[in-house]
């Protein structure tokens, strides 16, 4: 049975007991301020679902999702389960009330329980990711080139973006409250790219791009130096794929290091 929750005090011998296990820990509740905006803000806000999924009036499973019906997109913020049955029951309640909507799942890989109930429904995956963290002095870099988003470079920058997100850059472009814009340009023309969140204690590049025919001539590094100068006194973070070894060298040798905390994989569902 799923009920909406109006509270989660009763819960937190629940949320703790499955947080602290390695195999099914949430990696969205990591630090304080995953807390307070992935869980605790679902009582009030109302974009925010919090759902308990109960078996005998015993919690097997407890999710948030953020939901923004005008763009049929949702995000499961908070996923705490090790029940197979749990995941199965909230992925049928999804289907019963949003189909056709577009979800974006951020899990523990060693989760199996959500694993088999992503592939199971013929979601995609993204390769598994960790985080890095800004602990070092990143060396001073010349960011000639490098300016924040203007409306004279907002077409090839929209052109440009990923669009395998909901921050697409149209989305982001209309989103400065959020985030800070940083283009590589010259003779007019954008090469490359970079997002940053700036409401944070802890922000984070939440896109970043060179294209192909730019790259291995300086201006990632002038990039993210822009947005570490940008940022500061505040702290910063990144996601990156496990795999990505020339963005690991180059977040290396900014003064970024792999942060302990849990990995993480992302994946994508279209309700069907």
């Amino acid at each position: 049975m799923i009920r909406e929750l109006t509270e989660f005090e009763p819960y937190w011998d629940f949320i703790n007991g499955i947080n602290a296990d390695p195999a099914y820990l949430e990696p969205m509740l990591s630090t304080q301020e995953q807390i307070e905006g992935n869980l605790l803000s679902a009582l009030k806000n109302p974009d925010q679902v919090p759902l308990g999924v109960f078996e005998n009036d015993v919690m097997t499973g407890l999710f948030v999702f953020l939901v923004i019906k005008e763009e049929r997109y949702i995000e499961m913020l908070v996923g705490l389960s090790r029940s197979p049955a749990a995941y199965e029951e909230i992925a049928d309640w999804l289907a019963a009330n949003y189909p056709g909507y577009h979800v974006d799942f951020v899990f523990n890989p060693k989760n199996d329980a959500i694993l088999g109930m992503l592939e199971k429904r013929g979601a995609t995956f993204d390769p598994e990711q960790f985080k890095m963290v800004l602990t070092g002095e990143p060396p001073a870099v010349d960011t000639t080139g490098v300016e924040p988003l203007s409306a004279q470079y907002e077409e090839q920058y929209i052109a440009m973006h990923d669009t395998d997100r909901y921050w697409t850059g149209d989305k982001v472009v209309k989103a400065p409250d959020i985030f800070r814009v940083f283009v590589a340009a010259d003779g007019g023309t954008v090469m490359g790219y970079i997002d940053v969140t700036k409401n944070n204690e802890e922000n984070e590049p939440f896109d970043f791009l060179v294209k192909e025919e730019y790259r291995r001539r300086g201006w990632g590094r002038k990039l993210l130096y822009k947005a570490i100068e940008a940022n500061r006194p505040k702290r910063m973070m990144l996601i990156v794929d496990v795999d990505n070894e020339p963005a690991i060298a180059l977040y290396r040798s900014m003064g970024f290091t792999h942060d302990p905390e849990p990995v993480s994989r992302c994946a994508t569902w279209i309700v069907a």
